[in-house]
């Protein structure tokens, strides 16, 4: 577990999240400064490239990062 290199300049943290404090810090604890592997940003981020991560796509929406992964890879 390591902190995400993203974390300070993150735009869904600093555009989508910026009025939402409480919620975008229970994301950052889990993901960002926990298990960045578990952060379905992150894994679009290190597969496809940081412009193909969805300016909507939430930490926690595995599942719809790993449909955007496969139809990117097919």
């Amino acid at each position: 577990m390591a902190v995400c290199e993203k974390v300070e300049n993150c735009p869904f943290f600093n555009e989508k999240m910026a009025n939402m404090p409480a919620t975008a810090a229970g994301y950052k604890r889990k993901f960002c400064l926990g298990n960045n592997e578990k952060c379905a940003r992150y894994m679009v981020l290190k597969s496809l490239g940081g412009s193909m991560v969805p300016m909507d796509l939430f930490p926690n929406q595995i599942e719809k990062a790993e449909r955007l992964i496969l139809e990117q890879t097919i």
